[in-house]
């Protein structure tokens, strides 16, 4: 979170200034975005895939709505987004780094995805898009990159219609004791190691590790959401909290 008094944030556990983050989360994701995709099935072993379903089950998105999947990346939340609004609905991929939307534009087309889906260069905090554009905004394992996620929060419900909803799959706080000290070895000691061997880049999959410690916890998360303007926010855990799924209404 951003410190307004000095105008500090944490890039993973280190404090550096707002305006640089941008700028150092860029060059991570830059590194990784070649091997994304395999990185994300072998350290979730595959379960990523049942999280980003599950999100799409809890959205009640619609034949013909309009989505916008913020911080999409490579596309697997809008290859499924895609797919249930058909011809007659949109889907926008936006993310503020070119190397992952480049990756995800690629894979979607190679998909067969292309009538009815756009990409868009954008920066979370300040959306260029209209008012009250969106009838579902999701942002998949994003928040946590986000330097004012308050700020973020604001944008999103900006551009979602009244009635829309906005979710928020990321990384949280395990549920059990036993749970958060096996997670907290594997991130810090195998993911680290995994970066290496995989993608020849330990320090990206080392501050990837530490950024999901410095998100804001399940309960945290729900009253920033509430402060943005969202009602009715519940949220899920799956896996034991080591993900939650955030859900928020704009009336």
């Amino acid at each position: 979170m951003t410190d307004q008094n000095s105008n500090t944030t944490h890039f993973g556990y280190k404090t550096v200034a707002a305006e640089q983050k941008v700028s150092m989360v860029a060059n991570v994701f830059h590194s990784v975005a070649a091997k994304y995709d395999l990185m994300n099935d072998l350290m979730s072993l595959g379960i990523h895939r049942l999280w980003k379903r599950f999100t799409i089950d809890c959205s009640g998105v619609r034949a013909g709505q309009q989505v916008l999947d913020l911080a999409g990346g490579t596309g697997d939340i809008t290859a499924l987004f895609s797919k249930r609004v058909g011809p007659t609905g949109k889907v926008v991929l936006a993310d503020i780094n070119a190397s992952m939307l480049n990756v995800g534009r690629d894979k979607l087309r190679d998909l067969g995805l292309v009538n009815n889906i756009e990409y868009v260069q954008a920066n979370a905090e300040a959306l260029p898009f209209a008012d009250n554009s969106f009838d579902i905004v999701s942002i998949g394992f994003g928040l946590r990159n986000v330097t004012d996620k308050d700020a973020a929060l604001r944008s999103i419900f900006r551009v979602l219609k009244p009635g829309g909803r906005l979710l928020v799959l990321e990384f949280s706080k395990p549920e059990h004791d036993w749970l958060s000290k096996a997670y907290d070895l594997y991130s810090f000691k195998l993911l680290p190691a995994m970066g290496q061997l995989v993608a020849n880049d330990k320090e990206s999959y080392q501050y990837l590790a530490e950024s999901i410690r410095m998100h804001p916890d399940q309960e945290t998360l729900k009253g920033m959401m509430q402060t943005a303007g969202f009602a009715e926010v519940s949220y899920h855990n799956l896996t034991g909290g080591i993900v939650a799924l955030h859900r928020g209404y704009k009336f």
